[in-house]
């Protein structure tokens, strides 16, 4: 039996997309062109961080040095809300929400959030590219 477009559902990973669009493209209508290049930078240097110092103190290392709180709040907004309710209204947390979260979560709950932002950055990172300044810039 073939899905029509009315029955299907967007998968995990165009739902992922289709968020992390939306939040490039509400950084570069919102922020100043300083505060969007800190957002990409800091977004393309997340993936890195995350792997050497894990997800908590990458996130940490944002919050503390107050670079690119809209990053964090997309990516709190991701994590803790968007992935599991797709048409949540639900407003975006605090920059340092899914921190909190993850110091008082579990092993399962830091894992999980870790894979999830990794894919996650993974959309993300392409838009910020296609939309961002340049590497040199």
């Amino acid at each position: 039996m073939q899905q029509t477009a009315e029955t299907s559902k967007p998968t995990l990973d165009q739902r992922r997309a289709k968020h992390a669009w939306q939040a490039v493209a509400d950084a570069k209508k919102e922020l100043k062109e300083k505060d969007f290049k800190d957002f990409c930078m800091q977004a393309r240097r997340l993936p890195v961080r995350i792997m050497a110092s894990g997800l908590g103190q990458a996130l940490s290392f944002l919050n503390a040095k107050g670079s690119a709180p809209e990053l964090l709040r997309e990516i709190g907004d991701w994590v803790l809300d968007k992935r599991e309710k797709p048409g949540s209204a639900k407003p975006k947390p605090a920059e340092n929400e899914l921190i909190k979260r993850i110091i008082d979560g579990n092993s399962d709950f830091l894992r999980r959030a870790t894979d999830e932002t990794i894919a996650y950055l993974q959309w993300l990172n392409r838009f910020a590219e296609a939309e961002g300044p340049a590497e040199g810039d």
